[in-house]
């Protein structure tokens, strides 16, 4: 056991939702005769939560904040539907289109950034109102019926990496060019962090357990990379995928690499000691809700894509499932605690909850019923922990990462 946890950088314990979310799968994969774990049910399980997913990455740096956006679905749904009108109506192009959606969407945030910020509006009720706001109007802009969405955008939402090449290996050449830089970045970092530590004498782990994590890690990339890779022929990586991925490094940098992502932090865990630190506390309020309505207006573009129209019901409830992932990867209420990767975690326990229940026949009303009670043992276990003295999921999920 001690070899393990030096392989693993901790105890099996600083891993509870990568465990519960492996173990989720695998049940689900029995009970369902082995449906879970097949190449079409993994994409289709990407594809079909990117955006909820893209929410929950904004939603994480909200809560952090110490505030809450209940608008991101109405903002994707209203954001989504502009942008179908405009091109339909107007005669734009299709990524004029998308620009003018992003647009949008960052005017939103502005505006909500400007009453929690400037008036100190909590964003509790800035975003409850804007939530009914924009919710009636993309009723109100579509007159209540659907409006097709640019063929174009089908690739965003429902679209695969291409073929190229010999098959040799019997895998979309992409995927498996992915899968192979996914496992030299990983080895990389590893190996810089272990020549970083050696060179300021730090204490440092053994080569053999750095070598041990990339081994372990480089076969669990090279899994799923053969899962997606091997699909029926025309099927690979979803682009929604790679999008989510991409927008996963960028925003893990911005929130533990960046002066603002540290801002983020000290907002959330002390407002006042940030203000006397010289943090400037309005100022990371408005860009946090900014970048927030940002994503939603991102949302609403890759699931109006994956669509082919856009719905005067689009976004109902997304807010509740972003919510539900950052909660559940272990960010805390009070703010100041949650990360970008542990959120993902959160939000994938979701999607292979909503997908593993879909394969077993299981209603809606009761999928709805087992998340909430999902959502609430997690979060129970959280405080739980914390009052016991000891830390929280996402203290020991990400020891080092903790603000």
């Amino acid at each position: 056991m001690k070899y393990i946890k030096k392989i693993l950088g901790g105890g099996l314990r600083d891993y509870t939702m990568v465990i519960a979310l492996v173990v989720l799968t695998i049940i689900f994969n029995i009970t369902s005769g082995g449906k879970m774990i097949t190449s079409s049910n993994f994409q289709n399980l990407i594809s079909g939560n990117a955006y909820v997913l893209v929410l929950a990455i904004g939603m994480v740096m909200v809560i952090v904040i110490g505030q809450i956006d209940l608008s991101v679905g109405s903002v994707a749904g209203f954001s989504g539907m502009v942008m179908a009108l405009a091109v339909r109506d107007l005669g734009l192009p299709w990524w004029l289109g998308v620009l003018l959606s992003l647009a949008v969407g960052a005017t939103i945030g502005a505006w909500q950034g400007f009453w929690l910020a400037k008036l100190s509006i909590p964003g509790f009720i800035t975003t409850l109102g804007g939530m009914m706001i924009f919710r009636g109007g993309v009723i109100w802009i579509s007159k209540s019926i659907s409006v097709p969405a640019p063929v174009e955008l089908k690739v965003f939402g429902a679209g695969y990496l291409p073929e190229w090449g010999p098959t040799f290996t019997g895998m979309n050449n992409s995927t498996l060019l992915l899968g192979i830089i996914a496992v030299a970045f990983f080895a990389f970092m590893q190996l810089r962090k272990y020549n970083r530590s050696a060179k300021l004498s730090e204490k440092t782990e053994e080569l053999w357990a750095v070598v041990g994590r990339i081994g372990l890690i480089g076969v669990v990339i090279g899994y799923i990379t053969w899962i997606f890779g091997t699909g029926r022929p025309g099927t690979s990586f979803p682009i929604p995928g790679l999008i989510l991925v991409v927008l996963v490094i960028i925003y893990h940098i911005i929130t533990q690499r960046t002066t603002f992502g540290r801002h983020i932090y000290a907002v959330g865990g002390n407002k006042s000691a940030a203000a006397l630190s010289g943090v400037n506390v309005q100022r990371t309020y408005f860009l946090t809700m900014l970048n927030m309505s940002m994503l939603a207006a991102l949302a609403g573009i890759m699931f109006v894509g994956r669509s082919t129209a856009a719905g005067p019901s689009d976004g109902s409830g997304w807010e509740l499932d972003a919510i539900a992932s950052v909660f559940i990867g272990g960010a805390a209420v009070s703010g100041g605690v949650g990360t970008v990767i542990a959120t993902m975690v959160g939000g994938l326990v979701m999607a292979v909850l909503n997908s593993g229940l879909m394969l077993m026949g299981v209603g809606a009303d009761r999928t709805q019923v087992i998340k909430g009670l999902v959502l609430l043992a997690a979060v129970g276990f959280d405080v739980f922990n914390k009052q016991q003295g000891r830390q929280s999921i996402i203290g020991r999920v990400f020891p080092g990462k903790r603000k």
